[in-house]
């Protein structure tokens, strides 16, 4: 009697842990492929930074990105830029992105870090100005469609002074939620 009690208890604790690693595998792989895989998310962020020439500011916003199977994406946001100390007066910005996720960086397939850059275009009434943009930053997913976005952007505009002309840097360091 003894001998089958053991018995049972040693099939019983099998089959549990062969259970619980099919479990575990499957949750690893399942993870993996969520990040890794093709298709498009969204974002928004708040972002503290500063100008190149003097104030202190903060850029909200929103965009969009579709990420490609080898790691290539495009994308799209908007937001609004302006001064701490009177955010009324800021302006509107939009950028239009490409860039690379490195969809292999972790062996969960739960962080991708990324590269970015492109075209970004500042409003304000009826005017605009052109510049450029370029970043880095990671993804971080919690779960299959929510994660942390957490980036370095760097957006910078050609301007004209009696010395010829110069370049101002909206630098800034984004905090947010990204969704798919």
């Amino acid at each position: 009697m003894r001998r089958k009690t053991w018995l049972s208890l040693f099939s019983f604790s099998l089959a549990l842990l062969v259970t619980v690693a099919a479990a575990k595998a499957q949750t690893a792989t399942q993870v993996a492929r969520q990040a890794s895989r093709t298709g498009g998310y969204g974002y928004a962020f708040a972002a503290p930074g500063g100008r190149t020439t003097d104030d202190a500011t903060l850029h909200l916003g929103g965009g969009g990105e579709y990420v490609f199977s080898g790691g290539g994406s495009v994308g799209a946001e908007l937001g609004f830029l302006g001064p701490m100390e009177q955010f009324d007066v800021g302006f509107g910005v939009f950028s239009l992105n490409g860039g690379y996720h490195f969809k292999n960086a972790s062996r969960s397939g739960k962080t991708v870090p990324f590269v970015t850059g492109g075209y970004t275009g500042i409003f304000r009434g009826g005017g605009g100005d052109s510049g450029f943009n370029f970043g880095v930053g990671v993804n971080h997913w919690f779960k299959d469609r929510v994660g942390l976005r957490l980036e370095f952007r760097d957006n910078v505009f050609r301007y004209s002074t009696s010395g010829g002309n110069d370049f101002v840097h909206y630098l800034n360091a984004r905090v947010g939620v990204t969704f798919r």
